[in-house]
């Protein structure tokens, strides 16, 4: 499985991320989750976790961060 954002291999603590609300896989990697994961609840199965997996900081990446990530205009319509 690979991540849909940069297409890396995904690890097994990756490819069985989850959604709360769709109960959709993400299929992110945690690069890429770690600038979505503001936004997104997820299940997770830390008994597939190693090292390679070790928990990010997700809550790092601030809302101006996002902002740039996503292109979002500071404008109000």
């Amino acid at each position: 499985m690979r991540c849909l954002s940069c297409n890396a291999a995904l690890t097994d603590y990756e490819a069985t991320r989850k959604s709360v609300l769709t109960n959709e896989y993400t299929d992110l990697c945690n690069n890429c989750f770690a600038s979505v994961s503001e936004y997104i609840l997820t299940v997770e199965r830390s008994d597939l976790a190693h090292d390679e997996d070790e928990a990010k900081d997700y809550d790092s990446i601030n809302n101006s961060d996002m902002d740039i990530l996503l292109d979002i205009d500071d404008e109000v319509c």
